[in-house]
């Protein structure tokens, strides 16, 4: 199916690309909550926000966590973050940040050893799978 040039769709790359001077990630303070702080995510979707919103949910000093996408047709979330004040909202997204990258190296590990051992247990039987 092809879709109209006068189409609000968005190009495809448009998508994922930055612009020149557009910046991932934006942070504002929000004044009305303490310790609490907005972060807009650009030429992002549901993927990242979720995982960020229900990692940051793990640790002791976050108090509350939530993601929002403004529009469907444009690739950007905004994740608000609230601490216990012991640490600052930049602090808790950068560690979920760093914990997220070392969990998916975990299991990019352990599904290489599992598929290596799929592979060795079938070359045991010729190839023949059962």
């Amino acid at each position: 199916m092809r879709i109209p040039a006068e189409s609000n769709v968005p190009i495809r790359f448009q998508l994922f690309l930055l612009e020149d001077g557009e910046k991932k990630v934006a942070e504002t303070a929000d004044t009305r909550i303490p310790s609490s702080s907005l972060f807009t995510f650009n030429k992002e979707d549901h993927t990242l926000g979720n995982l960020l919103r229900s990692r940051l949910l793990l640790s002791p000093h976050v108090t509350f966590s939530g993601y929002r996408v403004p529009h469907p047709l444009f690739s950007k979330f905004e994740l608000r973050v609230q601490t216990d004040g012991e640490i600052t909202p930049r602090t808790a997204l950068v560690q979920a940040c760093r914990d997220l990258v070392n969990d998916l190296g975990t299991l990019s590990r352990e599904f290489t050893k599992e598929w290596e051992l799929r592979k060795m247990a079938g070359e045991g039987t010729n190839g023949v799978e059962k």
